[in-house]
């Protein structure tokens, strides 16, 4: 497995006692229980979490999940990140409820791969394991672990620990890779704060990836906060990827604002929604039918609401049933197409179903109406709706990569691109296909980036046109780029002057302090004329010592104040335009200029001269042949 480009979680599941988190401890070296209930009890209670050391030297997360079946809301919380599980049961036991519970969960999740482990096989005989693992198998018939391989172990002894290892890490070779170039998206599972630090949250980053020093949003509250530290495994990194367990030391942030279930994300991109349309699945275990606007308990990553059940087509679902849905939401969370989530009834409290998202910002629908099912059909399933899945996907494409992930002929997806495109569905920016709901996410990206960097750059007139291009995905051409500016300008959201973008009712305003440090640069400049000194010399002459010069240059730049020629070399206004009136004396009467001509000329240096001819020389006032310069462009 190389795992310097992709990282999986691997997590347990099972009934409580089963020795899941002392299996962890024999694989890990980690005991995951921390709070003092879960020793006295010898139960977990709250999420687990320990890296696990594989054969090449790479890390992989295991997540201990509680097997109380009073604890199954934490075991919710931690399970829907997981590639691989491990399925623990006692040898002593066989197939208890929570095992029955954890596995109908694990299926409508629709988790991929797992591994069956036996426990505690040193307290019983070989023959009762394998009458044991028989039963599991039987329960297992027709599941996705019905085939998966077992191991038999012993964490106390540590015997077939190494074997258990070596079974994980083939496994984990034939798993795909998360998808690290995608919007960040980090449900959180545990939040607290750390003394001189301040808040910090923890969970599964199950898309993209975050880097130090990144604004990132958290919703709720839906406020753009700094990543100021991240750790990856208990240990300090500058990025944290998708499919690894991180900590984030978020600056802005209060602990009183957030709750499990928040997810940390890409600015912009994902919204919390009240209601969602869904595929719903009732097991053939649900105790009794499902009503029209019967509450449920949801559970989707970390996220934990009530919720109601609006059947669209009928009046109550049968166990074993499946249908189109829409759930409306009591608290409002963050979903997205195809997500899974679980519902348990309301009272008693047992897993009854779950689902797949279809469209998580639909709009309210009307019962018994064969044009809302027909669509929800059509967003369920069809090329119109794969396509704009995969724009989800991959946030912008050329044709040709819409082509190559659809297997459509061009024609055809051009086709179905110009109906999505009259239907206000994607939008083509440039060179490049967005689904119309990333293109509005961009947008408000942009303009968030821009606003935070007024804040933090009071005194410069924008953001860098090239600074605001870098906070969209790699994906993005310079041709879409544009395109999207290009859309904010024309509803005067923001503005391009030159170089530099910002909001149009934004104005540079110095404070009294910074106001003094303006003024000295521009008095030193001034004074010195033509005769102006390096950057540092000139701020030292100018008794400037603030952390914030570049800021104090680039307004005084941005002004006209200053003129740069150089990274070094600058010159006031009035030194400048005396120069430019001279040179353009100089060539109404001669056709050639030579630079110790123009250092006599203008009574400056020879340094500060052949800065200033080559500046003219780029803006094509003059053009240098040889020792000579000639008039070129000079008005």
């Amino acid at each position: 497995m190389n795992n310097s480009t992709r990282y999986h979680i691997v997590g347990t599941a099972g009934h409580v006692d089963h020795g899941k988190t002392e299996l962890i401890n024999a694989l890990t070296g980690i005991q995951t229980d921390r709070l003092k209930e879960e020793k006295e009890r010898g139960i977990s209670i709250e999420l687990g979490f320990a890296p696990l050391c594989l054969s090449d030297g790479s890390r992989v997360g295991i997540v201990d999940v509680p097997g109380h079946e009073r604890f199954i809301h934490n075991m919710l919380a931690g399970i829907g990140g997981i590639d691989l599980v491990l399925l623990v049961v006692d040898a002593n036991e066989g197939v208890m409820p929570q095992t029955k519970e954890h596995l109908q969960i694990l299926e409508l999740l629709q988790i991929q791969r797992g591994i069956l482990v036996l426990t505690k096989c040193d307290l019983v005989e070989d023959e009762w394991v394998d009458i044991v693992e028989e039963e599991v198998r039987e329960t297992l018939e027709g599941t996705f672990l019905a085939n998966a391989p077992c191991c038999r172990v012993s964490a106390i002894r540590g015997d077939g620990i190494t074997e258990l290892k070596a079974t994980i890490e083939h496994a984990l070779t034939e798993l795909p890779p998360r998808e690290e170039d995608g919007p960040t998206r980090l449900p959180i599972d545990r939040h607290f704060t750390i003394s001189g630090f301040g808040t910090v949250v923890t969970g599964t980053l199950l898309s993209g990836r975050i880097t130090v020093g990144e604004h990132v949003e958290a919703l709720p509250p839906g406020e753009i906060v700094r990543v100021r530290e991240i750790q990856v495994h208990g240990e300090k990194s500058e990025t944290a990827r998708a499919g690894q367990r991180v900590a984030l030391n978020l600056v802005g942030l209060e602990r009183t604002d957030l709750q499990r279930g928040t997810v940390i994300a890409t600015p912009g991109f994902f919204h919390q929604t009240s209601r969602f349309d869904a595929r719903l699945n009732l097991l053939k275990e649900a105790p009794r039918p499902l009503k029209f606007r019967d509450p449920v308990h949801l559970h989707m990553g970390t996220a934990k609401v009530t919720a109601k059940a609006i059947l669209l087509d009928r009046e109550q679902m049968n166990p074993g049933e499946s249908t189109l849905v829409q759930i409306v939401l009591d608290s409002p969370l963050v979903a997205h197409r195809q997500d899974r989530f679980i519902i348990r009834s309301y009272s008693p409290m047992t897993t009854i179903g779950g689902g797949v998202i279809i469209d998580p910002l639909p709009a309210k629908h009307r019962r018994h109406r064969k044009d809302v099912m027909q669509a929800l059909i059509d967003l369920e399933s069809g090329e119109h709706s794969f396509l704009v899945r995969k724009l989800l996907e991959l946030g912008c494409a050329k044709t040709k990569a819409l082509e190559q992930a659809s297997g459509l002929g061009r024609e055809r997806i051009r086709d179905h691109l110009a109906i999505l495109e009259r239907a206000g569905q994607v939008i083509l920016l440039g060179d490049q296909w967005a689904a119309a709901e990333t293109a509005c996410a961009w947008q408000r990206t942009l303009i968030e980036t821009v606003r935070s960097f007024h804040r933090d750059k009071t005194l410069l007139p924008g953001i860098p046109h090239a600074t605001l291009k870098a906070m969209l995905p790699q994906t993005v051409s310079s041709k879409a780029f544009e395109g999207i500016l290009q859309s904010l300008i024309d509803k005067q959201s923001l503005c391009l002057s030159g170089e530099w973008v910002a909001c149009p009712d934004f104005k540079p305003e110095p404070n009294s302090r910074q106001l003094a440090g303006l003024q000295a640069i521009e008095n030193t400049y001034r004074r010195y004329g033509v005769q102006a000194k390096g950057r540092v010399d000139m701020l030292n002459e100018a008794g400037i010592n603030d952390p914030t010069v570049d800021d104090l240059l680039a307004y005084l730049f941005a002004k006209g104040i200053l003129i740069r020629l150089t990274d070094d070399t600058f010159l006031h206004r009035e030194a400048y335009d005396r120069s430019l009136e001279l040179l353009k004396q100089h060539f109404g009467h001669k056709q050639t200029l030579t630079l110790a001509e123009f250092r006599d000329l203008i009574g400056s240096a020879r340094k500060q001269s052949q800065a200033l001819l080559e500046h003219f020389d780029n803006l094509k006032y003059t053009m240098r042949k040889g020792d000579e310069r000639v008039a070129w462009h000079l008005l």
